[in-house]
């Protein structure tokens, strides 16, 4: 009888422990999205500007080159 008590003790805290890692677990993740979050996001917003520069500079440069062309032929 003393030793299924001792089991049954050993299983509750076994599954207050396992709670408690999930949480642990869940908080952390949450303070390293954040923190990824707060640095990731003006990174990707600068990145998008600049890529979305870069791709229009070959339009862009194409159109000048274009004008430079006629302006020089006529």
């Amino acid at each position: 009888m003393l030793e299924l008590l001792a089991v049954m003790v050993f299983l509750w805290l076994a599954v207050k422990c396992f709670g408690l890692l999930l949480k642990l677990t869940w908080g952390m993740a949450k303070i390293i999205a954040s923190v990824l979050m707060v640095l990731a996001l003006p990174l990707l917003i600068v990145c998008l500007v600049f890529a979305s520069g870069l791709a229009l500079l070959l339009p862009i440069g194409m159109i000048a080159l274009a004008a430079g062309i006629v302006k020089t032929t006529v």
